[in-house]
């Protein structure tokens, strides 16, 4: 099954529901899970948006479907054992009811008996009496607007046939909402009945999960963005293309994968929204670029709040443990973007999503640290120095890191309220947006950096000038002797204290 985020709802079945954005949903062999008096198999679940053309007649799988939200049933197939088949009448034309109940979230309390007020799922003769529901059927309080809906749709068994093949039938969607898909039988005997087939889910405008659908627009407006941005720096890049450092070939790094991210995840989109699957390997790409993106980006902020090229040639000593931050930062990422876009969620435990979570959180942590405390040393470093363009320069840039990270624990905070206040996903038409921010952030830190460090006819505001001596590795000064530390001092004629210089 195709799948992505996942959120727990809560309803009427009296048990957790898992929603699965996807729009086509495989079962091979899948179970019926005992839930009170009855058993239960979740067929999918998703946001759909109404029809833009709409249609009073009933549905079928021959009627023109253009402008149409829809589910629809393509060779489901109920799967009893033969031990149950046999226990049967042969002449009996029904032998074993299972039924498919679709509904919008908002009705959950419709399905089973809690209108009643009583656990059970299925009706039992009780019931039956009271002319509440049929016996043997599973319980539904029909809408008093909406007399189709939570809409029902009945497949029996046939004497002792072992398959139950349910007839073709398209189910278009007439109000945009969040729709479940329960596959359900009451008959004990029936216990071990596995479904095989497919559902196909479709918004009017393609195969996109209504949650996803505006990402796919917000990712082309990144790319033209990225672009935007790629044109201006190449430019800027080329009218001062022999006064460049080594940090601009890594920022064009940065905004050349961006662009491609962009581009790509666009394009995934796209073929999903007309296709109705995702393609490994596209998504696969995607991934990668985003991953890598990610790394090289935190790479930059580091190597930049370090002082390289602006204060220091080089990173010197602690170029390998950069690197090695930076590999095992990828390796962490990669493996849980991979999980998130090409495994199944629902077969991932909350230990298994820790597992994985937690090592990118951690790492993103001491990225963090290590940015700020370089960040400090940078500024004291040009302080004591009176570099007054070079600190203005470093006291912006930490005052727009820190604003960002301001931001991320503030949206933190709203993803956590927000998932808190809609557990059951009814506000899934405004959720893109909790993505979309982590991409506006990223690219925005961006265009600060470019802002900063573009290239000019004046490169000694940010460059590093060797023979003003502005830099000397701290971990290559012999601590040993004082009097070697004042003489590299007075040859460098940098007039720096030399208690600051022990410290260091």
């Amino acid at each position: 099954m195709v799948s992505s985020n996942t959120r727990s709802v809560s309803g009427g079945l009296g048990h957790d529901v898992r929603e699965v954005s996807a729009s086509i949903h495989e079962y091979q062999n899948e179970e019926f899970i005992p839930r009170s008096n009855g058993f239960f198999s979740h067929g999918g679940s998703e946001g759909l948006y109404s029809s833009k053309v709409h249609d009073s007649s009933d549905s079928s799988s021959d009627k023109p479907l253009q402008g149409k939200s829809f589910i629809r049933f393509e060779d489901v197939t109920f799967v009893r054992t033969k031990e149950a088949a046999s226990k049967q009448n042969e002449m009996q034309e029904s032998t074993g009811l299972v039924e498919a109940i679709i509904f919008e979230v908002k009705d959950r309390e419709r399905i089973g008996g809690a209108f009643l007020k009583t656990n059970a799922i299925c009706c039992h003769p009780t019931l039956a009496q009271t002319g509440s529901c049929t016996l043997g059927e599973v319980i539904i309080q029909k809408d008093q607007d909406n007399q189709d809906w939570p809409k029902r749709i009945r497949t029996s068994f046939a004497g002792k046939n072992e398959e139950a093949i349910m007839k073709p039938e398209t189910v278009e969607i007439n109000a945009t909402g969040m729709y479940y898909l329960y596959f359900m039988f009451c008959n004990p005997e029936l216990k071990g009945t596995l479904i095989k087939g497919r559902t196909v889910w479709k918004n009017p405008n393609g195969y996109l999960p209504g949650k996803m659908t505006p990402l796919m627009t917000f990712y082309g407006i990144m790319s033209l963005a990225y672009l935007a941005l790629g044109l201006i720096w190449f430019l800027r890049f080329v009218q001062f293309w022999k006064d460049v450092i080594q940090l601009h070939y890594h920022i064009t790094a940065v905004i050349a994968l961006g662009m491609c991210e962009m581009a790509v995840w666009y394009f995934e989109y796209a073929n999903f929204n007309s296709t109705g699957s995702r393609p490994m390997g596209v998504t696969l790409w995607a991934v990668t670029f985003r991953t890598v993106k990610k790394t090289l980006s935190r790479l930059l902020l580091l190597v930049v709040s370090m002082g390289y090229g602006v204060v220091k040639p080089t990173l010197g000593g602690i170029t390998s443990r950069v690197l090695l931050l930076g590999l095992i930062y990828f390796i962490a990422s990669e493996a849980l973007e991979l999980v998130e876009h090409l495994g199944n969620i629902n077969d991932l435990s909350k230990k298994t999503e820790l597992f994985l979570v937690l090592p990118v959180a951690f790492l993103d942590s001491c990225f963090i640290v290590w940015i700020f405390s370089s960040l400090s040393k940078t500024l004291e470093k040009l302080q004591m120095r009176r570099n007054t363009a070079k600190l203005d320069l470093y006291r912006k840039f930490t005052n727009s890191l820190a604003v960002s990270v301001l931001l991320s624990i503030a949206w933190i905070g709203f993803e956590l309220y927000f998932n808190a206040t809609d557990p059951l996903s009814e506000l899934w038409q405004v959720a893109w947006i909790i993505p979309a921010f982590w991409t506006l952030l990223a690219y925005s830190l961006l265009v600060v950096i470019c802002i900063l460090w573009a290239p000019s006819r004046n490169p000694t505001r940010y460059a590093y000038l060797e023979e003003t001596g502005e830099d000397f590795e701290e971990e290559g000064i012999s601590l040993t002797s004082s009097v070697d530390i004042a003489t590299k001092l007075e040859r460098k004629g940098l007039g720096e204290d030399l208690e600051e210089d022990k410290r260091e």
